[in-house]
């Protein structure tokens, strides 16, 4: 009896600009919806297909996946499996991936002033808060790890340095902090908008800083 002949598998072509252009070709990576807020989880760190689930409220299972796959195809993300016990698949960026982190710092930037009111439709989550508040600490002299807590939860920053930077996040508590803050979101949001700066809000005891070392004493203005 003759084998029946499978159809040819035919690559998926996805959808593009067709232009010659730099931004058409970033957008073709990233433009879908759900893609850059994807980058954003991710670049907290490595996360599992049900944790960017829960923290993409709205996002439906066949999207997520979908998107997953694109971010793969486009070397954007790249999945491996955790060795035992956890034995679990994570989602992380490639160096291409983290690339995009000053694309998203200054998407935050801009729409910062768009969060001027909640709507009660609004989701929240602690380490959204992230990409405003680096802003706030660039320029710091002394390197390390600032873990924030606002009521919405917690989140840590790696900050300072020769570079006077802050360029990784990662969700919840750190894991060994060099200094902590605590503040509100409406504290976090003005320093976002450059209408108040870290200085300031701890002058006036708007944010409190715990710890000890040369970071800590820097956050204080000591």
């Amino acid at each position: 009896m003759p084998r029946q002949q499978q159809p040819a598998t035919r690559p998926v072509r996805r959808r593009s600009y067709d232009q010659f252009c730099a931004a058409a070709r970033a957008l073709d990576s990233v433009g879908d919806r759900w893609t850059l807020l994807i980058v954003r989880e991710l670049l907290a760190g490595p996360r599992r297909y049900t944790d960017l689930h829960a923290d993409l409220p709205g996002v439906s299972t066949d999207v997520l996946a979908s998107r997953l796959r694109d971010m793969e195809q486009s070397g954007l993300a790249t999945r491996r499996r955790l060795p035992p016990p956890a034995a679990a698949s994570v989602y992380e960026l490639t160096a291409r991936g983290h690339a995009l982190m000053p694309v998203l710092a200054a998407l935050a930037e801009w729409g910062a002033p768009a969060l001027a009111e909640r709507r009660p439709t609004d989701a929240v989550r602690a380490h959204w808060f992230a990409l405003p508040l680096l802003r706030a600490l660039d320029g710091l002299a002394h390197a390390g790890t600032v873990e924030v807590h606002l009521d919405e939860g917690e989140f840590h920053v790696r900050a300072g340095g020769e570079e006077g930077g802050a360029a990784v996040y990662g969700d919840g508590p750190a894991v060994r902090a060099d200094a902590r803050i605590a503040l509100d979101v409406e504290v976090c949001l003005e320093l976002a908008r450059g209408g108040l700066t870290l200085a300031e809000a701890v002058a006036g005891g708007r944010v409190e800083v715990s710890g000890d070392g040369p970071l800590a004493a820097e956050l204080r203005g000591e």
